[in-house]
């Protein structure tokens, strides 16, 4: 038998209409979408089925919009048994709560917790992230500590062998990439982001969020779930607990946790959730290995 790893992206994969399609076609999708709604005491689908993309752009929305079509849409292929999940960054909630490892009610209350914590951390502390494109891990880090004397800067991303996220205060991330690109990067782009995710930026974040962990029960998982700050499987709670407290400032060993699926046996991922940025991340990984996007309702039909 194939073995099968569900991934699910993180923030920037949002578009207005996501999960319009399964709310009208799936009964289920209706009711968890209702069930987000009550938990949070906010419209959450109205700004998922019609924007405007201002507000669904904004990190408290977009968080918990994310997560809830990534995981509707794994509810509705549960015919599929993965062996193992993974998560880019927000996506990590994703794959903990079809791991059984949280609750979803409790889930979608801690991801808008997340996002409102983030979003507040990226105004009080104001940064900037920019992507690197053709340059090693080395070179990026190396960029990043000469031009942490300017200000924080740290890598962020580590998304594929030639792609890294860095992130940090506007002026040590404009002067790591003035160094990456004197060293010979293909493309250097500042990104358009509410605040430096992954950095110690986002400290103040870390510590709400340490509070909403603290009164959220948290499981064992009932499969592995490779953990962004470790690239490593996970299944206990309390570590569970732990890498989701320390991912708020760390660095997200994308490639290594995809590097260590295919080590583990994995032959073919699912990309669930809006977009496909994920699976270009593994085709720049792995070519050879198979990944299929679910993203909407059409995507479902064929494993109901």
């Amino acid at each position: 038998m194939t073995k099968i790893a569900f991934l699910f992206p993180g923030q920037g994969s949002q578009y207005v209409g996501m999960a319009k399609d399964l709310y009208d076609n799936s009964a289920e999708a209706k009711e968890m979408i209702k069930t987000a709604d009550d938990a949070l005491g906010i419209n959450l689908s109205y700004i998922l089925f019609s924007g405007p993309l201002d507000q669904l752009k904004q990190t408290e929305f977009t968080q918990p919009a994310i997560f809830l079509h990534s995981v509707i849409l794994a509810l509705l292929i549960r015919t599929i048994a993965p062996s193992a999940a993974a998560g880019h960054s927000l996506g990590e909630y994703s794959a903990l709560v079809t791991a059984g490892s949280i609750q979803f009610y409790d889930a979608i209350k801690l991801v808008r917790e997340r996002g409102k914590a983030m979003q507040h951390a990226g105004i009080v502390n104001q940064g900037t992230m920019a992507a690197i494109i053709g340059l090693s891990k080395e070179i990026v880090s190396e960029s990043c500590s000469e031009a942490s004397a300017e200000g924080i800067v740290q890598p962020a991303n580590f998304n594929s062998t030639d792609q890294i996220v860095i992130s940090g205060s506007v002026n040590g991330v404009r002067k790591a990439m003035e160094l990456c690109k004197a060293k010979g990067a293909k493309l250097v782009k500042e990104l358009v982001v509410s605040g430096a995710f992954h950095s110690p930026l986002m400290q103040t974040a870390k510590d709400k969020l340490k509070e909403a962990l603290d009164k959220t029960p948290i499981y064992d998982a009932r499969f592995p779930v490779y953990a962004n700050v470790t690239a490593k499987p996970v299944t206990k709670k309390e570590e569970v607990k732990n890498l989701l407290f320390e991912q708020v400032t760390a660095p997200v060993k994308w490639e290594e946790t995809i590097q260590n699926l295919i080590a583990d046996g994995i032959e073919e991922f699912f990309e669930i959730g809006p977009g496909k940025v994920l699976q270009g991340l593994v085709k720049r990984i792995n070519p050879q290995v198979k990944c299929v996007c679910i993203d909407k309702y059409s995507d479902v039909e064929k494993y109901l």
